[in-house]
């Protein structure tokens, strides 16, 4: 499989139409349908359903979508790690982030190792540590910030000073607003939005300890800042790490008594990394 053909059909799954898409490609349209039904037939599965008005993919397409753009990331990855010349770092270094206050540390760390490398640009990539770990053990980032608890035996890492409190996001109306901290009983009379990593909601479940059964999860979430919306309008609670940004008409409350929580910047063990993520680790640690 050609990646020049993997561009082809992310062109049509962008553009939803092979006309525009052969436009966009600067080939002919119908060069453009014989590469792509070529490609549905080499994978034996339809790739869209077509219709006149327009098309759209099918669950094959979805996943070939996903994998076509790893790849072609990748590629693109490894063309930028060869340009990467002379005794001048350079080039771009790529940064898995989940959503937490371990993020300023890290961001003041790259803006100075920025400003002594002018040249240096960055990718950041934000999701959950699942999600992280998969793109470092793939190749597409080079670095990944992940909250703790979380797997990192095959991982190199360095931790994060900043240390953070677990607690809830409420509106500020909420009578529990006004609190200094929470007990577990107290979140048993509001619905929760809970983080939907096992590990975390682990950690959530031990503090609860005997309340845990009697709470209502109103649903689980992965990054914090789409779940403050449905805080607002159902009045419930989401219970999530410090507020890294000001979110209006929200509090965020700490539990009482609850273990901190601590970050790690991490990067595969095997990996051969290139000269400026090499230069990253030295500044970093240094």
């Amino acid at each position: 499989m050609e990646l020049r053909i993997l561009r082809y059909f992310l062109a049509v799954a962008r553009e939803e139409n092979f006309t525009k898409a052969a436009m966009s490609l600067n080939v002919s349209q119908p060069a453009l349908s014989r590469q792509i039904a070529q490609l549905e037939d080499d994978l034996g599965k339809p790739l869209f359903v077509r219709s006149s008005h327009c098309i759209v993919l099918t669950d094959a397409g979805l996943l070939l979508k996903r994998r076509a753009e790893e790849i072609l990331s990748l590629e693109d990855k490894i063309r930028r790690e060869f340009s990467e010349g002379g005794n001048e770092i350079s080039g771009e270094l790529a940064f898995g982030c989940g959503e937490n206050m371990g993020m300023r540390e890290l961001a003041e760390k790259l803006a100075e190792f920025k400003r002594l490398n002018p040249k240096i640009t960055y990718r950041i990539y934000s999701a959950i540590a699942d999600d992280i770990k998969f793109r470092l053990d793939q190749g597409i980032l080079d670095f990944g910030l992940m909250s703790e608890p979380v797997e990192i035996l095959h991982y190199d890492f360095v931790r994060i000073k900043t240390v953070e409190h677990w607690g809830i996001l409420v509106r500020s109306d909420n009578p529990l607003a006004a609190k200094s901290s929470v007990m577990p009983q107290d979140l048993t009379t509001i619905p929760l939005y809970i983080p939907w990593r096992t590990t975390m909601r682990s950690e959530v479940s031990a503090w609860l300890s005997d309340c845990a059964e009697k709470i209502t999860v109103a649903g689980t979430y992965n990054l914090p800042g789409n779940i403050t919306h449905l805080v607002k309008l159902e009045n419930a609670a989401a219970i999530t790490v410090e507020k890294l940004y000001n979110y209006d008409g929200l509090t965020f409350v700490p539990f009482e008594k609850a273990n901190p929580m601590t970050s790690v910047l991490a990067w595969k063990k095997s990996a051969n990394l290139s000269p400026s993520a090499k230069a990253f680790v030295e500044f970093f640690k240094g």
